[in-house]
């Protein structure tokens, strides 16, 4: 990532704005972030340990800082920039974490059971081993390939009970249906990825 970065989030926050004020906001935003760049990328990597999602988290922390808090003080942006990375990260860990759980319990033939929870059962994504980071990525491009290939109610609730933690009671109301459909929807999904994904599936068939 480099300035120019920075330089064009800016320009849409104030591409709209004229005069000599706004023209200095701009300057000043622009200075901030080129200063701040290096030790957000630095304890980004720090964080998630793979430079290019560090990347994207700096990257995204200081779009959302231009776009929600540019027209704030400059003394505000140092607290505002790195309270959305941190946020940033801790989203991304939750992301990882559920990804990494979804290969695990479709794996132990664990039953699609509304009431568990994916994210708390989650294993620390941090200190896995190359070994384990590279057949957890093999994985969900596995994963994310039958997910595609679901029908699409199927896949709508999946992804929503699963990747974006709803419960069924929050899916429902998301996917504008009735709280059975949703599962209904859910249990058909799991069901077929088992199939689908072959040696990450249990061994046994399930009652339905």
């Amino acid at each position: 990532m480099s300035t120019a970065t920075a330089t064009y989030a800016v320009s849409w926050a104030s591409e709209q704005s004229t005069g000599t004020r706004a023209l200095q906001q701009e300057q000043q935003l622009n200075r901030f972030l080129a200063e701040v760049e290096r030790r957000a990328l630095r304890i980004a990597e720090i964080g998630v340990r793979d430079r290019d999602d560090a990347l994207d988290l700096v990257q995204d922390a200081m779009i959302k800082l231009v776009r929600k808090y540019g027209d704030r003080p400059s003394t505000e942006w140092t607290p505002l920039f790195y309270r959305i990375l941190q946020n940033g990260v801790r989203d991304w860990h939750r992301r990882q974490a559920v990804r990494n759980r979804v290969m695990v319990w479709l794996g132990r033939g664990a039953s699609p059971d509304d009431e568990y929870d994916l994210v708390a059962a989650a294993p620390d994504p941090i200190g896995r081993s190359p070994d384990e980071e590279l057949q957890n990525s093999e994985a969900m491009v596995s994963l994310e390939a039958a997910v595609q290939a679901l029908p699409a109610r199927q896949r709508e609730a999946f992804m929503l009970r699963t990747f974006e933690g709803l419960d069924v009671a929050g899916t429902a109301i998301a996917m504008s249906c009735s709280q059975g459909s949703v599962k209904t929807h859910y249990s058909r999904a799991i069901h077929s990825l088992r199939e689908t994904l072959g040696e990450h599936g249990p061994e046994g068939s399930e009652d339905e």
